[in-house]
């Protein structure tokens, strides 16, 4: 095990119930993931596992607060009476930390019941919804292919009716790169003050075997692009268009994690989206029976790091390995990567999408590379305008008055 000297602090997803879920979203990485183990056992943490986790993640972090993430599959599949007896478990072992919790969430089958759940313990909802019923329906439906956005939305008002604080994630695959206002716009409808962007990127194995985990990682070579991933030239088209509309009329009422990201990284400040930092490796995800792997989107064999049952949180999540993992997101970036002058606010993106060469050959580009440049070069005076006003201890919303006079002036 390795040893620092700063304060032991690591993020774990826990998924509960694993791939399990009530929808087949087309473009779903996860729902497969049963292939790892017995497709037939079930997915369900057991009291023993709960009660391990709780206790070695609240005693293993030298720090005062933090936050115990619960995802799926869709977690409300576990019943209320799992998340009573995870709050007591954190209460048992808090000591005197402060412990917070959120929920990644369909939406699908929240009541009032689970609302008031929510409300009386502090939990953070997300919402996993793609935009207006045209959009979201598309990709995202049941397993009798029904669509899902009515019973999405009345989740929402749910979530409203009892003052529940939810934000929203919505992915970004082909379909929806192509309407990004109505998509935005519809996000503000709803509610959403805190928005999340995840672009759709996924590789289909070829010649893949029935056993054979068909959504890949970066290592195989022999895989070809899904029909659903996002075009990284329209991903970029898509940010920039949210981003005119967001930096005119929403600073300071709308948050947007990539713009927020954004300019914490402009400012050369710490403590953004682990996809947007120099290194990863703080961020591990947690399957049903104990299971601990590197990242949730490397949740393949040669990414596993051991059972709690037999090895502490600590010790894996301080693994020579598990450092390796996260070193290598600098490492083994290309020298093309190296000399772009946006590699302080990219860092190469995420590992999962580095697939792709560079023009000059070398392996190991990020697929969404264009867009992102596009993007940043887009975003580059209004983010200079921000970061100058935060030094002068100005709010950053008066970028809204400048980027009215700057379009003026340069139509940009």
């Amino acid at each position: 095990m390795l040893s620092f000297d700063q304060p032991v602090a690591f993020h774990i997803m826990a998924k509960p119930i694993g791939p399990v879920c009530n929808l087949d979203c087309t473009y779903c990485y996860y729902l497969e993931k049963d292939k790892i183990y017995n497709q037939t056992m079930n997915f369900r943490m057991p009291d023993d596992v709960l009660e391990f986790y709780t206790r070695q993640y609240i005693e293993s972090q030298d720090i005062p607060e933090l936050s115990f993430t619960w995802q799926g599959g869709e977690p409300t599949l576990l019943g209320l009476d799992f998340f009573k007896k995870a709050i007591a478990l954190q209460d048992k072992y808090k000591g005197g930390k402060k412990i917070s919790n959120s929920f990644q969430t369909n939406g699908t089958l929240l009541n009032d019941e689970w609302c008031r759940f929510f409300k009386e313990n502090n939990f953070l909802v997300g919402i996993s919804i793609d935009g207006p019923k045209e959009i979201h329906d598309r990709y995202r439906v049941d397993k009798q292919g029904r669509p899902t956005f009515d019973r999405v939305l009345h989740g929402i008002e749910l979530l409203k009716k009892h003052n529940v604080d939810f934000n929203t994630l919505t992915v970004v695959p082909k379909e929806n790169a192509r309407h990004p206002l109505d998509v935005y716009n519809f996000l503000k409808r709803i509610g959403s003050g805190f928005i999340q962007f995840i672009p759709i990127v996924e590789r289909e194995r070829k010649n893949a075997k029935e056993e054979d985990i068909l959504l890949v990682g970066p290592e195989i070579k022999d895989a070809e692009m899904t029909e659903w991933s996002v075009n990284p030239e329209e991903y970029g088209e898509f940010l920039i268009t949210v981003f005119d509309e967001w930096v005119r009329k929403d600073v300071g009422r709308v948050f947007v994690q990539i713009f927020d990201v954004t300019l914490v990284n402009w400012v050369g400040q710490p403590g953004g989206l682990c996809v947007f930092s120099e290194t990863c490796g703080n961020a591990l995800v947690l399957e049903h029976n104990g299971d601990l792997y590197c990242c949730d989107h490397f949740v393949y064999p040669h990414y596993f790091l051991g059972n709690i049952r037999f090895r502490t949180l600590k010790e894996m999540a301080l693994s020579a390995q598990q450092y390796t993992f996260g070193q290598s997101k600098l490492l083994d970036l290309p020298g093309f990567c190296m000399d772009c002058e946006y590699r302080f606010a990219c860092h190469g993106e995420c590992p999962k999408h580095r697939f792709t060469k560079t023009p000059g050959g070398e392996e190991g580009l990020n697929y969404l590379c264009k867009g992102y440049k596009k993007f940043f070069s887009y975003v580059h005076p209004y983010m200079q305008y921000m970061g100058d006003e935060l030094i002068a201890k100005r709010p950053p919303a008066n970028v809204m008055k400048f980027a009215r006079q700057y379009k003026r002036y340069t139509g940009n």
